[in-house]
């Protein structure tokens, strides 16, 4: 019986050695409106609230649209202060104003041809 409590206390004594070092679990940050942490999202035309994306970009650099008419949610779900700019050329030609990570804005896309992420 002795054995055993010492073999429990051991056991124990490494588990809370364990969880010392590595410390409390950090909570990754929800989704917001359906758009993954760390991605640029653009929704269905007049949906309002936005609620499902129907194009997620992960990638810096500019991503050339097509078919975008009328109002859409443009969400900027990236971390550590990446931007997004929806562009009125080709390839992030004629960019407007940046949105700023965790920012969102609700714009006509018709006249958009391309969205650009920028590295922080």
């Amino acid at each position: 019986m002795r054995k055993t409590f010492h073999a429990f206390a051991a056991l124990a004594t490494a588990a809370a050695a364990v969880m010392a070092l590595t410390g409390p679990a950090e909570a990754k940050p929800a989704d917001w409106a359906g758009c993954p942490d760390g991605a640029v999202c653009i929704y269905p035309q007049n949906q309002n609230p936005a609620v499902r994306p129907t194009h997620v970009f992960w990638s810096y650099g500019a991503h050339n649209l097509s078919n975008q008419f009328g109002n859409h949610w443009v969400l900027n779900n990236q971390t550590g202060g990446a931007t997004a700019a929806l562009c009125t050329g080709s390839n992030g030609a004629g960019c407007g104003g940046r949105i700023a990570a965790g920012h969102g804005v609700y714009a006509d896309l018709t006249p958009i041809n391309s969205i650009t992420l920028y590295r922080p």
